[in-house]
């Protein structure tokens, strides 16, 4: 009697490949209620990602810009250690405080900072006006 009918079979799982990116981008996204750091590639698919929420800061303690260096460095540092990241372009949107603090983390990890882009939407025509006051 064999024990194969009893036990079922699973399938070896595949292991996912480690990239090596020596070059790539990292977004901040500073909003004044969170700060969400991204490291992709140069085509923009995801390496690593980390935000203030995600490193434990709760309410409004996830928009400080501590809270922001902390989940830059977080990021950072596991997009040196699992892909090789040396170099990145820095593209920042939104107007919190994480914004310069996430960025100035980069200095005391080893990645260097080739270009700093600022991609923060800016109105062009502006919200409707109020209608006009009858007398």
């Amino acid at each position: 009697m064999t024990d194969t009918a009893t036990t079922p079979v699973v399938p070896a799982k595949k292991r996912k490949a480690k990239r090596s990116v020596p070059y790539g981008q990292m977004h901040v996204l500073a909003t004044f209620n969170n700060t969400i750091v991204t490291f992709t590639d140069t085509s923009g698919g995801v390496l690593t990602r980390s935000s203030a929420g995600a490193c434990g800061f709760r309410g409004s303690k996830k928009g400080t810009a501590y809270a922001a260096q902390i989940a830059a460095e977080k990021a950072a540092e596991a997009a040196r250690q699992l892909h090789g990241v040396a170099k990145v372009d820095v593209f920042v949107k939104g107007i919190g405080l994480g914004r310069e603090a996430a960025i100035r983390t980069l200095a005391n990890t080893d990645i260097k900072v080739e270009s700093i882009t600022d991609k923060t939407g800016v109105p062009h025509g502006g919200v409707r006006p109020r209608k006009a006051r009858r007398v």
